[in-house]
């Protein structure tokens, strides 16, 4: 096997993903949060309950950025804090009821455009989709190895 191919190959499908994913997310988010707002919400949604250390080190920004980000989402009543069962001195991080209906609104509204992108596969196409997903998921992307 050439593992410099292969690298190859996986850098070109990472910026394939970066460029489905802008092209499925477009004008998805409210117009009342920015940008940064927004992914972490996104990241909020799918990993809650959160740490604001996971946060900051999955958004690649300081503590004290994510802090006052995070101040700003809470203000909007879009997350909430929680005490630690473990560790009362920890928060952990999830999204508020609004902050939940909003980002199902959001993940709606992509699979829609997800659904659209695969409409003319196969049964046999979606099902090698779905294995080649799971493989990349435990094999590369597992973000806990």
């Amino acid at each position: 096997m050439d593992k410099k191919a292969l690298f190859h190959q996986f850098v070109s499908f990472t910026t394939s993903v970066h460029e489905v994913t802008h092209e499925l997310t477009r004008d998805i988010k409210p117009e009342d949060i920015t940008p940064v707002q927004y992914r972490i919400l996104e990241y909020i949604a799918v990993s809650q309950p959160v740490t604001l250390s996971q946060i900051s080190d999955c958004m690649h920004m300081s503590m004290p950025n994510t802090s006052r980000e995070l101040k700003k989402i809470t203000e909007k009543h879009l997350c909430e804090k929680l005490e630690s069962t473990d560790d009362r001195r920890k928060q952990m991080i999830q999204l508020s009821e609004a902050g939940q209906a909003m980002m199902d609104e959001a993940f709606g509204r992509i699979s829609e455009r997800f659904f659209e992108r695969i409409k003319n596969s196969s049964e046999e196409d979606l099902k090698d989709i779905q294995r080649a997903l799971e493989i990349l998921q435990s094999h590369v992307f597992d973000v806990k190895r």
